[in-house]
């Protein structure tokens, strides 16, 4: 018989981020303008994590996060919180298909490894506390992949590529053992940067031919390797996520097809998180790359961008076309992102953010379930 909520990741499952409460933007605010301390924000931040949880919990989802509510980006928050690296403002914010983004980044100033103090850790801790054995819980990070963004990596520091890939393959080594001794058991890492090699646009300044290829490998080389010392008992998913950023997104054109034979057939990952909520993610074909009997394939077929309801027919008819290419007990369905991976949140409301949890919990149980009785 399948069953839907056995092993992560979950036939119905979620990316993490969650709209942030107003109350929690206020507190944020009254913080960085002086007016509360830490501890304030702190206590403030952990009851607003309580009441996510407990909401998640009613829509059914067997695993549950902190809605990345003590971030201010999916990304950066714990990347700049690394050994060599600082926050820095640049003078211009990305384009995310004409909405403008808050200008933030990081860059490369030393030498890279994993600082043990890193606040993630005590988050991670205290979320585990806050679910008390109640579901998963499940704690994201970004990819190692997204430091060979442009203009991160320092060439006075690290003068090639390798390098660079070798320090950092050490330091998600260390920060994976760490977390998981802290007792995480589910992590999933957010790969924007595959996407982008996936997509027309292509991250970096430079023909994008040969040299894509040889980016798609170093990106599985560096995820595979960073991977290679995990517990077998830590699952381990990538989130292939195209941009997120109130409502809007940073990739356009092409499909899997591209990262396919390599990133599908290749990387040691127990799931992939794929968009597939609109034409840009293209077809299900690429699919046929995954082994039988290996990564699961969550079906983001759900939008976070948008609060109107997908049509539940419509979205199981689609996980049907999915198994002809990947087997049905291998595939799951979650939202196609996170509702807010920046503080700033997509254009939605939190009633309707619960309504799409709740739909994707419903919607699975009812495929997953005719497809045990047949």
């Amino acid at each position: 018989m399948t069953n839907v909520t056995t092993k992560a990741p979950f036939s119905a499952d979620q990316v993490g981020s969650l709209l942030r409460p107003d109350r929690l933007h206020e507190a944020r605010d009254n913080f960085e303008q002086g007016t509360i301390s830490a501890e304030k924000l702190r206590s403030v931040e952990n009851e607003e994590i309580e009441r996510a949880v407990d909401k998640q919990l009613e829509t059914g989802l067997p695993a549950v996060t902190d809605g990345e509510f003590r971030r201010r980006f999916f990304n950066f928050d714990f990347m700049e919180n690394l050994n060599g690296f600082e926050a820095y403002i640049p003078e211009q914010g990305a384009d995310f298909n004409g909405e403008k983004v808050e200008k933030h980044g990081i860059r490369n100033t030393g030498e890279i490894s994993f600082n043990p103090d890193h606040p993630f850790v005590q988050d991670l801790k205290d979320l585990i506390a806050i679910v008390d054995g109640r579901a998963e819980v499940k704690f994201t990070l970004p990819s190692p992949n997204l430091f060979f963004n442009d203009g991160t990596r320092n060439p006075a520091i690290y003068p090639d590529l390798e390098s660079y890939a070798d320090d950092l393959i050490k330091t998600y080594q260390k920060a994976i053992q760490t977390f998981y001794d802290a007792g995480l058991r589910y992590l999933q890492l957010d790969d924007v940067y595959i996407s982008g090699l996936a997509a027309d646009y292509v991250p970096w300044n430079a023909d994008p031919g040969e040299q894509r290829g040889a980016l798609i490998d170093l990106a599985v080389r560096v995820l595979n390797e960073s991977l290679a010392y995990k517990p077998d008992d830590l699952t381990v998913t990538v989130h292939m996520c195209r941009g997120n950023y109130r409502s809007s997104w940073a990739y356009e054109g092409g499909s899997y097809d591209r990262i396919a034979p390599n990133v599908f057939a290749e990387a040691n990952v127990d799931g992939f998180f794929l968009e597939y909520d609109d034409e840009r993610s293209g077809g299900f074909e690429p699919l046929a790359y995954i082994p039988e009997g290996g990564p699961r394939v969550i079906l983001g077929l759900v939008t976070s961008k948008s609060g109107e309801l997908e049509n539940r027919q419509d979205v199981i008819a689609q996980v049907h076309e999915a198994a002809r290419y990947v087997p049905l007990e291998q595939l799951g369905l979650s939202p196609q992102c996170g509702f807010a991976s920046t503080h700033h949140g997509n254009k939605l409301t939190e009633e309707q953010q619960w309504a799409k949890l709740a739909f994707v919990a419903d919607t699975a149980k009812e495929i997953w379930r005719d497809a045990a009785n047949k």
